[in-house]
């Protein structure tokens, strides 16, 4: 993919100033054969040449959307604006031997957590129950099924339609039985219906993960398990982010009364100008 960027550079370099070049988003996003791309207000006015430069580079791209505005709200959708190619938000995404069927308008979706989905799903042991807090269209939970022996992956979203997506895919991944789409409030499912079931507990929600840790180990087996957690965590550059997310996370922790360690924690992505998202694997122990 970087070296998809940079050919992306240095076709847009005939067309665009010194100046110009320096305001380019050096990420975009490719789902299926939609690219989605970001544009400063400088750039807006080449919208059309740099999407069209994206589909010569990108020769599967059929589409290119701009995102107008930030991942928001509690479905955590983005504002999408046709640029060109077909008009469509919805597409057939291929990853780890698996598809995906996701609308982008409607749904979250990231291709960014590639390397993450398979990290978890590696860790995942035979005969092991998963909870997946908040699935969205069902990544995590599919890969999960797809690449490791769990028994069970229960998945879970507040998104209808991204349930319903959910549901088809794991039709076409042939999962049906082993991962079990739930639609509603994680809270609530988990209090109502998944209480001391799970061996392993997904958070990939980073907005809402610290407020949802009681819930998350009231789904864990009585003896303990694993969480698997998110967060967004500012840092400057004298200050240690993954760091500052285990603090946070630790004293919650304790107020909760879990007897726990944090044996990884790693970067998972830079969202921002010193913002990173931070993924925290916690081994709770209730022997």
């Amino acid at each position: 993919m970087n070296s998809l960027r940079k050919r992306l550079k240095i076709a847009l370099s005939e067309v665009l100033s010194l100046n110009e070049l320096t305001c380019l988003y050096s990420s975009y996003d490719i789902v299926g054969d939609i690219a989605i791309i970001r544009l400063t207000d400088q750039l807006r006015k080449h919208s059309g040449v740099i999407a069209k430069t994206v589909m010569e580079v990108h020769k599967n791209v059929r589409t290119v959307l701009a995102q107008t505005g930030p991942v928001a709200g509690d479905f955590r959708l983005r504002k999408l604006e046709h640029i060109a190619g077909e008009n469509k938000t919805v597409t057939f995404h291929k990853e780890s031997s698996c598809i995906f069927h996701v609308d982008v308008k409607d749904c979250y979706f990231s291709p960014r957590l590639l390397f993450e989905r398979m990290r978890i799903a590696n860790q995942v042991k035979r005969g092991e129950v998963v909870v997946n807090m908040f699935a969205g269209v069902g990544c995590f939970s599919i890969i999960i099924a797809k690449h490791s022996g769990a028994a069970k992956v229960y998945s879970i979203d507040i998104n209808p339609i991204a349930f319903n997506y959910m549901r088809e895919n794991v039709r076409l991944n042939k999962l049906y039985g082993k991962v079990v789409p739930l639609l509603g409030n994680a809270k609530e499912i988990l209090e109502r219906n998944l209480q001391r079931v799970a061996d392993r507990v997904l958070m990939p929600l980073p907005e809402k993960a610290l407020e949802y840790l009681p819930y998350a180990l009231s789904a864990l087996k009585k003896s303990g398990g694993w969480l698997h957690y998110y967060d967004f965590e500012h840092a400057n550059k004298n200050e240690n982010a993954i760091e500052k997310v285990k603090v946070k996370v630790a004293k919650r922790l304790k107020e909760l009364g879990a007897n726990f360690e944090v044996p990884f924690g790693r970067i998972v992505r830079t969202t921002g100008p010193n913002w990173y998202q931070i993924a925290l694997d916690i081994k709770i122990d209730n022997q």
